[in-house]
């Protein structure tokens, strides 16, 4: 049973965006108001305010039986009349025929009452409100708010207008229109407040994901500058030489080879000029990464704290490990529901140790992703071991360790990481970064 709900949670919960979230969430809020004022403004007020007679009976059961499929109606509709709010796609007018009878339906019916005098004052003006409700919490996400209100004043004055053909005195008619008001405006606030926030919560998703695609163009367009400024001009040099030196070796003249000596000579140095290029691009700087992370973490609502300094620690090895760092939190932010994420960096006994664990992680979640190759591959470069794996109930730890030259002070000489301890001590740098 508990395996099946941790199911059910992992599927339809922890698999959405945020904003997904709070879609389900506010639909799953709508659908449960429409049958909470049904049982405790329709179903409780007839059960306790209708006379009981026969007729009164029938024409409260009747109600019942019609609140019942407003509710119905109302929450098969939610759904279409939010895409219809966010501009997903088009509802239908003729969706509303249904709903609008049924409507129609339960003022006739609460008129009967009122009319035969088989139902309290109280309970006459609740029945009224539920069934309004019922109707308007779909009907507010279709039509501009201007429309709803003036639509819903002329509904609320035609309320008052049948209770005052029923008979009822002064005070009941002004009752009914407060309650035909508070009945439209409630589902106005319940509905299009809930919808506002919904669009701008998707419009700053969409915003996010136009940045990053912005960001990744951005950065495809300066790596090509690079290499245009890079092989350029080398590659006309090398037309031109090759050109010349075609020339050259048709008259049988001998600079024909030291024309070609030339371009082999330029094209050594545009490939390695080439991969200088290349390995900037793909290096990462452990200080940039470990405070890249701990906003991306902060900004996504987990709670974030970083320890450790990457200063000191040779160019490859921080590249190395500040790739950790960006697929660790890549992991963090696309598997589990984390709240907490805790990053360590310390060099000890010659060794850097990068620790990366949090909580709320998949028990799906393992180690044997291609992000964690690739960066065991990275890590083995420069002789490092990368575990990963989990150490508890939703605890997940990514433990990556490098070995780390060590400089003696006054000799300016390196030491092999297995001799640094001895020579130099230990250096440490705090652990328990929290991300």
């Amino acid at each position: 049973m508990f395996g099946r709900i941790r199911g059910w949670q992992r599927r339809h919960w922890r698999e959405r965006s945020k904003a997904e979230r709070v879609e389900l969430q506010s639909l799953i809020t709508w659908y449960s108001t429409t049958w909470f004022f049904y049982g405790s403004w329709l179903v409780l007020p007839t059960a306790g305010g209708v006379r009981h007679t026969t007729g009164a009976l029938v024409l409260g059961g009747l109600l019942v039986a019609v609140g019942a499929l407003q509710c119905v109606w109302a929450n098969r509709l939610t759904r279409p009349a939010l895409d219809h709010y966010l501009g997903r796609r088009k509802l239908p007018a003729r969706q509303l025929t249904v709903p609008t009878v049924l409507l129609g339906v339960a003022i006739a019916l609460i008129v009967a009452l009122q009319a035969t005098d088989w139902v309290d004052s109280v309970a006459c003006r609740l029945l009224l409100g539920a069934v309004l409700m019922s109707y308007g919490v779909v009907y507010a996400l279709l039509v501009p708010m201007a429309v709803a209100l003036r639509r819903g004043a002329v509904l609320s004055g035609v309320c008052m207008a049948l209770s005052a053909l029923a008979g009822g005195a002064a005070v009941e008619v002004l009752l009914t229109g407060v309650v035909a008001a508070f009945g439209v405006l409630f589902s106005l606030l319940a509905a299009r407040c809930g919808a506002w926030t919904l669009s701008v919560l998707w419009e700053a998703e969409h915003a996010r994901e136009v940045e990053a695609r912005l960001a990744v163009a951005e950065e495809r367009l300066r790596f090509g500058r690079d290499l245009h400024d890079v092989m350029g001009r080398n590659l006309a040099v090398i037309a031109l030489k090759s050109e010349l030196a075609v020339q050259l070796a048709r008259r049988g003249r001998p600079e024909a080879v030291e024309q070609m000596i030339e371009v082999q000579r330029i094209a050594q140095e545009s490939q390695r000029e080439v991969r200088d290029v290349v390995r900037g691009y793909r290096e990462a700087d452990l200080g940039v990464e470990l405070a890249g992370a701990q906003g991306v973490l902060t900004a996504a609502g987990i709670d974030c704290e970083v320890a450790g300094e990457a200063a000191g620690l040779p160019a490859e090895v921080q590249s190395a490990l500040g790739w950790v760092v960006r697929e660790a939190t890549t992991n963090v932010l696309r598997h589990g529901d984390a709240r907490r994420c805790t990053v360590g960096l310390r060099v000890s006994e010659g060794h850097a140790v990068l620790t990366v664990e949090n909580d709320g992680a998949d028990a799906v979640a393992g180690g044997g992703g291609s992000g964690l190759m690739g960066l065991r591959e990275r890590l083995a470069a420069v002789d490092g071991t990368l575990t990963a794996g989990p150490v508890g109930d939703g605890v997940f730890r990514v433990v990556a360790e490098v070995p780390v030259a060590v400089v003696v002070e006054g000799t300016g000489d390196p030491l092999p990481a297995g001799d640094a301890a001895t020579r130099a001590g230990d250096s440490e740098v705090p652990s328990g970064v929290v991300v």
